[in-house]
């Protein structure tokens, strides 16, 4: 059943004036699909930067292509482009990370007023700064690569209508996994990403952030210091209810440090957070916590797990770790006690610049973004279903409020659509199957992350 929950105007009024952090909407009811006992743990997977038809080109059921529209240049005479096969870690000449831009103006670009056809048109670099990159974009992860992924969205569900709530990269991915906004006044709207790291409040002093007007203007050093109490979090929403949760994450500061820990830790940047007891109690690091957690038996109701930059799927990465993570993870879980009432939720968190076929519905000046894979895995998840529905980040986010009983944020989890649509609460439970590790390649020889970052030289076409 496909259900809208109307905004709550009292968490709206609450942003325009700069909330602080407090919660004023009352409790929502249960959803009526959602036993009370079903669901007691949700795990929410976050990889990165890849769309839908990057990884899941050609499944069966879905919403793809395997080739995609460009306009006509030199290196695109007819108007189509046949989607070519590229590895996980997508390394190019000299060994040097090879990332695409997937900034808001990397965005408008490629969505092109919905004709979807500009992916042609962007550059190398994460922020576009680099050669035209043609007909690179135009690509999906090799199928002995992706082949872990397809075979968990066989066995369980898979939604192909699944939307980036925004229209930024990782930075703005991570507020909304967390958030469902990265609104911070009634017309503006943080974009991008900080100009330091750690992007939170570690940052270096006068890190900035980017931000974006009702109007579609960007300002990319007009916003604040990326310690942020402009808008509350589930971490609200979670201790106001006494409901457990945990963030785990690589740290970002000592001998373990690791750059996904500086950038993908999405409560870094909550001032309330960062300098408050959550900070000791639920951001739990390194990410390999949740094993230790699902061995004693301490997994919380609530849970977010990063990986690490090698196993994260980030293009230009120079390993092909994520899908052997994201099975350790599963595996663990479905092996646990915890499996007959959990809901897994693997996604990817943003679009990378990589094509997609569906043009995302414009809401708002922020939303939506590009499609994103989502699978959910679960005893309850329908089995070999592809939804249809349409879902945002705050689709997520009402799920594990209505499991727990929470109240909404009032922003994208309200007026979201409910993911009833990938669970029966009437079947009999789905037995786990453990899947065998894939095969992963040497990281050695990795690009640093300045490289993955910064890189902004071509690729043969």
């Amino acid at each position: 059943m496909v259900r809208y929950r109307a905004l709550c105007l009292l968490a709206a009024l609450s942003l325009a004036a700069g909330c602080s952090g407090s919660i004023t909407t009352p409790p929502a009811p249960q959803s009526p699909l959602l036993p009370p006992s079903a669901i007691q743990h949700v795990v929410i997977l976050l990889q990165e930067n890849r769309s839908f038809d990057n990884i899941f080109a050609g499944f069966p059921g879905a919403d793809t292509t395997m080739e995609g529209d460009c306009a006509p240049a030199r290196w695109c005479k007819t108007g189509k482009a046949p989607l070519k096969p590229v590895t996980l870690e997508t390394t190019g000449r000299l060994g040097l990370g090879i990332d695409i831009d997937h900034s808001h103006h990397g965005f408008e670009i490629e969505y092109a007023h919905g004709k979807m056809n500009g992916f042609d048109r962007i550059r190398f670099g994460e922020s576009g700064g680099g050669a035209l990159a043609k007909l690179y974009p135009y690509a999906y992860v090799e199928r002995s690569e992706s082949k872990p992924y397809w075979n968990l969205a066989q066995q369980y569900a898979i939604a192909d209508h699944m939307f980036f709530t925004d229209t930024a990269a990782s930075f703005i991915a991570h507020q909304q996994i967390i958030a469902g906004t990265a609104q911070i006044g009634p017309t503006v709207a943080l974009t991008d990403q900080p100009d330091g790291q750690p992007w939170g409040c570690d940052a270096p002093t006068g890190t900035t952030t980017a931000v974006i007007h009702a109007n579609g203007k960007v300002d990319e050093f007009g916003g604040p210091f990326p310690c942020l109490t402009q808008y509350p979090t589930m971490a609200n929403l979670l201790d106001a209810a006494n409901v457990s949760w945990k963030f785990y994450v690589a740290p970002f500061q000592g001998k373990d440090a690791d750059f996904s820990g500086a950038v993908w830790n999405g409560f870094d940047a909550i001032k309330a957070v960062r300098y408050g007891p959550d900070w000791k109690k639920n951001i739990s690091m390194p990410n390999t916590n949740v094993f230790g957690d699902l061995k004693n038996g301490s997994l919380p109701a609530l849970s977010w797990v990063m990986p690490t930059l090698e196993d994260s799927d980030h293009p230009a990465s120079g390993c092909n770790h994520g899908p052997r993570w994201i099975t350790q993870v599963v595996n663990a879980i479905g092996q646990s006690k915890y499996w007959n009432n959990t809901a897994i939720v693997l996604m990817w968190d943003d679009w990378g610049g990589w094509y997609d076929n569906v043009p995302p519905p414009q809401i708002s000046f922020t939303s939506l973004g590009m499609r994103v894979p989502m699978i959910v895995i679960s005893p309850y998840a329908k089995a070999g279903y592809v939804s249809h529905t349409q879902y945002d980040f705050g689709s997520v986010l009402q799920f594990a409020e209505e499991a727990f009983g929470l109240g909404s944020l009032g922003v994208s989890d309200a007026s979201a659509n409910s993911m009833d649509d990938m669970f029966d609460f009437s079947q009999t439970p789905l037995t786990f199957q453990p899947a065998p590790l894939p095969h992963v390649k040497s990281c050695t020889g990795a690009p640093s992350v300045e490289q993955i970052i910064h890189h902004d030289g071509g690729v043969p076409q």
